[in-house]
């Protein structure tokens, strides 16, 4: 089986979704011509011609309008937003009209659109390029919300996204493109050449919106992440020996909560790992979660290990970071509690 980077996962599940329905049509800023800032399009505008794969001016809210306005006519655009960070023009264009396109309708019209954005930093992007945006969506009704970690995911869950009959926000980790990151930032970079999960097959397959993996399995404390935190999280388990459990969330709305369940459960205790900010971040929604299924059975309270409540900065990126070392004081503390 061919191994592949993340990039390269992503550009063949949409060259795959291109191949099988002449109704999925790719574009964005740079996306055609050049083949994305990322790569992520490369060679698709060239074999699919300039009417399935092209540029767009810099409009974001444009962008998204259109797509919507091609899905209701039967197309399945997927669609990019260069960065998360550039996506808060088309915001009202995504809640407002995207998301309740089938409601308001009364399921006449679905909006079958994928908007593919990189979210997370790690690349000294600073406060402009390494936003984590995913609790704006997730609190929206009728959108969908997947986050991958690995090639393999990314490719299933983005083919099932494209193929799925309503709006999908797929957020792709800029630091894992290229390969797994653990959050050690001093020590040389991984590739995805000898990763098990870069083993990604050339054709059709999907992963199931809607279900969590169980990335190392655990018996004292469950950790939930998401996107480039689930290899920091195992990091942090191995640096500090702590039985840890982590959950690959991968999808976040909707979220695979018998997975989450069954696993703290066991092991009474929950520490919860994003990128995104503190306050309000989707952190608390799964902390409210953990804590309304198992009151009387946790061992202690359920801890967030995320980005502090700053823009994400610069000069302090790894202040910044929720690195393996915080995670590690976090899975210690709740083991201590």
């Amino acid at each position: 089986m061919p191994r592949m980077t993340m990039i390269e996962a992503i550009r063949s599940a949409m060259d795959v979704a291109m191949g099988r329905d002449e109704n999925v049509v790719v574009f964005g800023e740079d996306v055609g011509y050049f083949g994305g800032v990322f790569r992520c399009t490369a060679g698709l505008q060239q074999k699919y011609g300039k009417s399935r794969c092209f540029d767009t001016p810099i409009n974001e809210s444009g962008i998204v309008g259109a797509a919507i306005g091609m899905a209701a006519y039967g197309l399945r655009p997927c669609i990019e937003v260069q960065f998360a960070d550039y996506v808060y023009p088309a915001y009202d264009q995504i809640v407002s009209e995207a998301a309740r396109l089938r409601y308001r309708s009364n399921g006449q019209f679905t909006c079958p659109i994928v908007i593919r954005m990189p979210t997370g930093g790690g690349i000294f992007g600073g406060q402009t390029h390494s936003q984590s945006p995913e609790a704006l969506f997730t609190h929206v009704a009728g959108l969908k919300v997947v986050v991958p970690s690995n090639p393999y995911d990314a490719k299933g869950l983005l083919i099932a996204a494209i193929e799925d009959p309503d709006p999908v926000i797929f957020l792709e980790p800029k630091r894992l493109y290229n390969g797994p990151f653990d959050g050690h930032y001093e020590r040389p970079v991984t590739s995805w050449a000898k990763h098990p999960l870069s083993e990604t097959p050339e054709g059709h397959y999907t992963v199931p919106l809607g279900r969590a993996e169980v990335r190392r399995e655990g018996s004292a404390v469950t950790v939930l992440a998401y996107g480039t935190m689930v290899y920091v999280a195992q990091a942090a388990a191995e640096d500090t020996g702590v039985d840890a459990e982590v959950i690959d969330l991968r999808t976040l709305l909707p979220l695979d909560l018998d997975t989450i369940v069954a696993s703290v459960g066991k092991t009474g205790r929950c520490v919860v790992v994003h990128e995104a900010t503190l306050t309000s971040g989707f952190g608390a929604e799964l902390a409210a979660l953990v804590q309304e299924h198992f009151f009387y059975n946790l061992e202690a309270p359920v801890m967030r290990v995320t980005g502090w409540d700053t823009p994400y900065p610069h000069a302090q990126e790894w202040d910044y970071f929720p690195g393996p070392k915080r995670v590690g004081e976090a899975l210690v503390q709740v083991m201590e509690a």
